[in-house]
This record gives structure tokens, sequence and C-alpha cells, in this order.
């Protein structure tokens, strides 16, 4: 059998899920929608799909007769709620991408369109489909740690990301896309609650915008970076950034693409003076936090501490954990383990060697969930993804009473 796929976003994340999928060599893209011209005519010559299977948006493809077995969903994440829906009644298997939903209402909605209709779903939380992960759980399962106390858990998200994608970005402003810990950071939320398996029962949080502010503009800075006099010592410096990716085509299409289809001196350079990447950090209209801490207690009384920051490197999430007989560590790549009977010490490779960014394929978990979906597709049934629509629900219903508890200085049951 090969699955037969539908694209709906033709932006970086719809070409990367599309690429793994056909890749797999089990799944074929048939169809593609999406509002710009060029990404439509990109990815549409790439899988060699038909001028009748192209589409210039969700609604004109869900309009046409069933053509795929399931489609991904890689619209703007205000764009999640009504396609998800409208496809799910018309019996597509579903691929998601994170987050669920900008709000809990349209989160709900889908979950309800998914359950009626009885379609494989997947939100595209990569983080639960990487070989590290899945040793990190098994770790955890296997009881050599003893119960767990307490957790510690970092995203890096690195200095320049944060630049890139939530303070010049599409995702720079709570109110057009989401709060940071949403857009950003559910990936991180709901692999906690996949590795501690437990119930969270409370939350609590903290966090702000502290650096990427007007006030915080060194004195003489520009506007735009290209004609700015302190762009050279500038960390954030767009034009170190944007021109630094010419020549490697990973970068080249992330992060450049975001930024410009040319990738050349010129073609960088004209973006940077007119578009919203060339702006300087300290003048645009961002609101989302550049650093946030979540403090959850589980039902059996172990506690999590979650830490976002901004400043950092691009790198692998870290993550340590303290039981009553063992104590773990990991960097993305290895888990050290201390056994408290013996001190022996153990250190797990688990055999990633990719990096933690969007063009490094999140280590691993970009392959790993489109071979799951695949695979769950080809089924009919949701068992192989090893969650389902209520566990991508129960990690968002945490995030949004995060965001309270930061906005209210409250602690929030859930």
């Amino acid at each position: 059998m090969t699955v037969t796929i539908a694209v709906a976003g033709a932006g970086a994340r719809g070409m990367i899920y599309a690429r793994a999928a056909a890749a797999d060599g089990r799944a074929r893209i048939v169809a593609v929608a999406d509002p710009d011209p060029a990404r439509r005519a990109a990815m549409a010559a790439e899988h060699g799909v038909p001028e009748e299977a192209r589409f210039e948006g969700w609604a004109e493809l869900a309009a046409a007769p069933k053509l795929a077995d399931a489609v991904i969903i890689a619209t703007q994440d205000t764009m999640h709620a009504d396609p998800a829906v409208a496809f799910a009644d018309l019996g597509y298997a579903i691929l998601l991408e994170k987050p669920l939903a900008p709000t809990e209402p349209e989160a709900r909605r889908i979950v309800e369109a998914v359950e009626r209709n009885g379609v494989v779903f997947a939100v595209c939380h990569v983080l639960r489909y990487t070989a590290y992960t899945r040793a990190f759980k098994q770790l955890l399962g296997s009881g050599r740690l003893g119960p767990i106390s307490s957790v510690q858990h970092l995203e890096p998200v690195g200095w320049w990301h944060m630049a890139h994608s939530f303070v010049r970005g599409h995702w720079r402003n709570a109110a057009a896309s989401g709060p940071m810990l949403l857009t950003k950071s559910c990936h991180d939320i709901d692999w906690l609650l996949h590795v501690v398996d437990e119930k969270p029962v409370a939350v609590s949080s903290f966090g702000s915008l502290t650096h990427f502010r007007p006030e915080n503009r060194p004195e003489g800075a520009g506007t735009r970076c290209v004609s700015c006099p302190v762009e050279p010592t500038c960390p954030y410096s767009a034009s170190r950034l944007y021109l630094g990716c010419l020549g490697d085509p990973v970068r080249e299409f992330w992060p450049l693409g975001a930024v410009t289809s040319d990738a050349s001196t010129a073609g960088v350079m004209h973006a940077l003076e007119t578009g919203p990447y060339g702006r300087c950090v300290y003048d645009c209209d961002n609101d989302v936090v550049d650093q946030q801490v979540v403090t959850m207690e589980f039902e059996r009384g172990t506690t999590v501490s979650f830490t976002m920051t901004a400043f950092t490197p691009l790198e692998h999430r870290k993550t340590r954990v303290f039981g009553s007989r063992g104590f773990a560590e990991g960097d993305g790549h290895t888990i050290r383990v201390v056994d408290f009977v013996t001190g022996a010490e153990e250190t797990i490779d688990t055999g990633t060697s990719a990096g933690a960014s969007l063009s490094d394929g999140h280590g691993g978990g970009d392959t790993g969930l489109i071979r799951a979906f695949v695979d769950a597709v080809e089924a009919g049934d949701q068992a192989p993804l090893g969650a389902g629509p209520d566990d991508a629900l129960a990690g968002h219903l945490v995030v949004w009473a995060a965001e309270r508890a930061r906005e209210n200085r409250t602690v929030e049951a859930l």
C-alpha cells in the first residue's frame, strides 16, 4: 500500500514533512494547497503533483473530492481549527503541525471532530519520536532510578533563533500567533508529560520579555541592521546571521528561506532593507517572553521545573531526573546514569547525531514522526503513534494554565 498525502501549507514545515514522507518510500504527495503561488508551485514540482491537484488554499482542497488517505496541515497557527475539523469530517487521517490550536475552545473542536470521525490523528510533537526520547523513557520506566522525586528541564532556544522567529518573525506577537509557551514550548510540556508519565495536578509560572525592548537599544543604534553603526558588535545582527547562511544549503533552507527566496548577497540585502527580518531587535512589535519558568506538581508528588530561555546557543534540550535510587541527566545525545547503590556511572549513547534545529530535523524527530504516522495510516490504527488527540490536548491544557498562572501570579489547578 502506498499512502497518499495532501499538504495544506507549503512553507518550511509543510515542505519538511512532505519530503520526509516521500523519502520513507511508502507515501506519495498527491495534492498541495497554499496561497503563495511560488511555494505551491515549488512543492508541486518537487513531488510531481499535477495542475488539477494544486489549490490556492485548504478550503479549496477540502471542497474537492477526497484526493488522499491523509493530509498534512501546516498552515499558520491561527488557521488550524477550521481545516482540521473540515478534513476530519471528510475522513482524512490528519498530521497537524503544533500547536494544536491557539485557544482551548478551538483545540476541543478539533479533538471532538477527530473522535467523532474516528480518523488517525497526530500533532507534530516531534520530540516524542527521537531515539533519545525512547531511551530516556525506557530508562525511567525501567525503575532503575527508583520513584522519581523531581525533574529539571531546559529548552535552550538560541539567541539568534529567538531574534529570527520570536522577535522579527511570525511568532513575535502573542495576539497574532500565541504566547511563547504555546508556539515554541508546547513541545517541551508534552515531552515532560510523556516521560514522567503521571497526571499533572497544579502549575505555576513566571516569565517576561526582559531584553528585546526599546529601552535596551544601544546608544546610536539604527532601525535596521544594514545601516546601523553598532551592527558589527551586536549579537543580534541580521546582516551577520543571514549573509552568513549563503553557500550553506541547509541554512539557506532555514533560517534564510523565511527571509527571502533569493539566496544571493543582493537578494539578502534587499530583504533586510525592506522586510521584517532586517529590523533592529529593539525596534520590533514583539511582545512574547524571552525567558520563562514553569513548575508543575504531579499526582504522586513528583515536581518538575521547566526553563525556556533565549540566551543560549541553539542546542538540544537538557534534562536532569532525580530518583530515590539513581540520577540521570541527558543532553539530547547521551544520558548519564548514576546508581546510588553501587556508585557506578553509565553513559547511554542514543545514537543521535543530528542537531536540534528545524533544518537538522529536530534530532531525528521529524523522520520518526512521519514513519509512525505512515504506519498508523497504513494500519488504520492510532496505536503506532503512541499518543492520541487527548494526549495532545493534555499538554496544551497545561500550557494555557501556566499562562494564566504567569499573567495572574497564581497557582492553577489542573
